[in-house]
């Protein structure tokens, strides 16, 4: 079953998460949370009013495959954090890349030269979220819709200085742009403007690296472990110095009670970069089992591999 999404940020090799959800790219945790409970109450196989048993199916897929993979990103504070970063790139590459950006929706097309563009992007969002798992069909375009709006959202938001990444709960405010700023949005979307000074090379990810990572994540999400290991050595194939990949790796590796393993995973990643979040979660749990077998509270077997034990 496919859940192919392309349009909006999709198209920059990036799961828009709030798109999914239906919620702004500023939207506070309990909102998310309380978002994902109605979506989940509509979506779940046991409460879904969808007539045609084929849409049942695709509902309980799409929930357990997409939404809550979604809502997990947010759950936990590395991987929000994780998710900004991203995200702050993903902003820069929508400025530096403004040319060629394509906009279908016409709610997208309204917001390029909205005057009071950030309550007017709530409340499209707003709008889009209230009929979005009202059908299959309906589910697939209001993400894409939504999805355009958080793309001209980070554009609109990048061009008045606000930065890529969107902290909850921001309380900038940009209602009445000048004359210059709103034809330089209008044109940017039509034209081929000047651009403006570069921003920091923001590197695209190989797609299918980023592909097995997602798939990863799914796998990770629902606790299996091995597959999600099957998944990683194949992005690790493509890219051998993906730090994402590796930490993700050492992760499972960890879930797996396989320390050794799991702190040379950790190590490649930090080699590539030692600002990895789930690496350097991982190192912390992997110090912090050292410490406690260090005092004989744990049960030798899981952490032998920690001081050069072999296994039996």
């Amino acid at each position: 079953m496919s859940f192919e999404m392309t349009k909006g940020l999709f198209k920059y090799d990036f799961t828009d998460q709030h798109a999914i959800l239906g919620i702004p790219l500023d939207a506070e945790f309990n909102d998310i949370r309380k978002r994902y409970m109605k979506i989940a109450r509509r979506l779940h196989s046991d409460t879904c009013s969808f007539e045609d048993q084929a849409d049942k199916d695709w509902a309980n897929q799409f929930l357990s495959k997409v939404v809550n993979p979604a809502y997990n990103k947010f759950s936990k504070e590395s991987d929000r954090k994780e998710y900004s970063l991203l995200l702050a790139a993903i902003g820069k590459r929508v400025v530096k890349e403004q040319a060629k950006m394509q906009i279908e929706s016409e709610a997208a097309k309204q917001l390029v030269t909205a005057q009071n563009w950030e309550e007017a992007y709530k409340t499209a969002v707003s709008k889009l979220a209230l009929k979005q798992y009202e059908s299959v069909k309906e589910t697939q375009e209001a993400i894409d819709q939504i999805s355009e709006l958080n793309m001209v959202y980070l554009l609109r938001k990048e061009r008045m200085g606000g930065g890529g990444a969107v902290a909850p709960g921001s309380s900038a405010k940009a209602t009445n742009p000048t004359s210059t700023e709103k034809t330089a949005a209008a044109t940017s979307v039509t034209a081929n403007p000047a651009p403006p000074p570069p921003p920091p090379k923001v590197e695209p990810p190989d797609s299918q690296t980023e592909a097995y990572c997602r798939r990863a994540q799914g796998f990770m999400d629902s606790k299996n472990y091995a597959k999600a290991s099957l998944e990683l050595r194949e992005a690790l194939k493509r890219d051998p110095k993906h730090s994402k990949a590796h930490a993700m790796l050492a992760m499972c590796y960890l879930e797996q009670n396989q320390a050794t393993m799991a702190k040379l995973e950790m190590n490649k990643a930090l080699a590539s970069n030692p600002e990895e979040p789930t690496a350097l979660e991982v190192k912390k749990k992997l110090e912090q089992a050292s410490a406690k077998a260090k005092k004989g509270d744990e049960k030798p077997g899981f952490f032998a591999s920690l001081f050069g034990g072999k296994k039996k």
